[in-house]
């Protein structure tokens, strides 16, 4: 009797409890409800800690092996950047560049020494009969160099130099003094020009000859190897001038003129001094743009090729096939001319990707 009290009692003090507790929670809702929904309540799903799982199959790169590049200091630069970027993609693929001019490329490539030589003239139709295949790869220039710190400096910026003039000092020797080209200057001392002309088998040295209307070997100067050593012996002579590719005339970082030498503005039109359109030498872009819409004597710009034997094979072909199409855009960022689309679909044929 006194146990079913007790119990009881537990009994009735639990429900009052219960009920203490439920009105409580009900007074804390504004809606009389409590705030917190069921999952079933909401149509927002709930969130899982599961990761989702992709049906899309992960493409293993298997591009895999070497490609050894030589030859024109003119692509050198451009190479470079095609290489880093392709390696990016295909870690797996070594390639090794090496610049030694367009004359060392060719050979090396119709030896088959290297996969690609690169070659910044005219394959001539010599190279082709001994098995060589190519395509043109974009386009470059070449300018005339002088030292930052000629003593006729200020005159050469505003009057320039035309085509009759610098066949006068590079072809025939007549004007052998900067002097002759000031004749109101009232410089005095020795005022001697010292040119300074690229003594490896070179597209600079061919394509700065054929603007003059002659070959490399009938150019007078001190011979220098390679476009660096040009740009080098230039900065160091007050007195020197030569020619360089438009990669070694402008820092590639800046964009600006290397410091030490100066570009030799053309007087195209002859008329003794440098008109707004013709003053374009300040900047790698701008003179890019000078080149690309013929503003800058067009016979200075020049195809740089990539040249093989027979026909580019595996690795080096995808490697080619890679830069002909998404590698072209990089090519106003490194400071070259991009070619035409119809030039640039001719070699997409040659590669038979067209």
């Amino acid at each position: 009797m006194k146990g079913s009290i007790i119990t009881r009692g537990i009994r009735l003090g639990l429900v009052s409890l219960l009920t203490v507790m439920t009105a409580t929670a009900s007074a804390c809702s504004p809606t009389g409800s409590p705030d917190i929904k069921s999952p079933a309540a909401s149509n927002t799903p709930a969130a899982s800690n599961t990761p989702a799982v992709s049906n899309t199959p992960v493409v293993k790169d298997t591009l895999q092996g070497k490609i050894a590049i030589s030859g024109a200091f003119a692509l050198y630069p451009m190479m470079q950047k095609w290489a880093e970027e392709f390696q990016k993609l295909h870690p797996n693929v070594q390639i090794d560049i090496s610049a030694g001019g367009a004359g060392k490329g060719a050979t090396d490539a119709l030896g088959q020494l290297v996969d690609i030589g690169m070659v910044s003239r005219d394959i001539t139709q010599s190279e082709i009969d001994k098995g060589g295949f190519y395509v043109t790869s974009v386009k470059g220039a070449v300018v005339p160099v002088v030292n930052a710190n000629n003593p006729f400096i200020k005159e050469l910026m505003t009057r320039g130099i035309t085509h009759d003039e610098f066949v006068t000092i590079w072809v025939n020797g007549t004007i052998t003094d900067w002097k002759t080209l000031f004749p109101g200057s009232t410089v005095t001392g020795n005022t001697a020009i010292k040119i300074y002309n690229r003594s490896d088998a070179c597209g600079a040295g061919d394509t700065w000859a054929k603007y003059l209307g002659k070959k490399q070997e009938d150019l007078l100067g001190i011979g220098i190897n390679s476009d660096p050593g040009i740009t080098e012996a230039v900065a160091k002579d007050p007195l020197g001038t030569g020619y360089n590719n438009i990669g070694y005339g402008y820092d590639q970082t800046t964009g600006k003129v290397v410091s030490g030498i100066n570009i030799i503005p053309i007087d195209i039109n002859a008329n003794g001094k440098i008109d707004p359109d013709e003053a374009f030498y300040d900047t790698r872009d701008k003179i890019v743009a000078a080149i690309g819409s013929g503003t800058y004597p067009p016979v200075l710009a020049n195809d740089l090729n990539l040249l093989t034997y027979k026909q580019f094979k595996g690795v080096t072909y995808e490697f080619v096939k890679w830069i002909m199409t998404d590698g072209q855009k990089y090519v106003l960022e490194a400071g070259y001319v991009p070619l035409t689309k119809v030039r640039l679909d001719a070699q997409l044929v040659k590669l038979g990707l067209k």
